[in-house]
């Protein structure tokens, strides 16, 4: 099983974003989602942001995330 965490876009540089959700920043391979921008949410695993998602949908995510936490 895999588990894809909801990240906004901070900043972006060559290929690469750093991305946040809550206090937890990492900086993650872009290049497989392109047209990408900074404020946009984006499903992380593993180091790499596999598809953009919309704002609303993250949001709800990272309250389900945090109600179990």
């Amino acid at each position: 099983m895999c588990l894809g965490i909801p990240m906004r876009i901070k900043k972006i540089n060559a290929g690469f974003a750093e991305v946040e959700t809550g206090r937890l920043m990492r900086r993650v391979n872009i290049e497989m989602v392109p047209g990408i921008e900074i404020g946009d949410y984006v499903i992380v695993h593993a180091g790499f942001a596999i598809e953009k998602v919309d704002p609303k949908k993250a949001r709800q995510t990272l309250r389900l995330i945090n109600e179990i936490h």
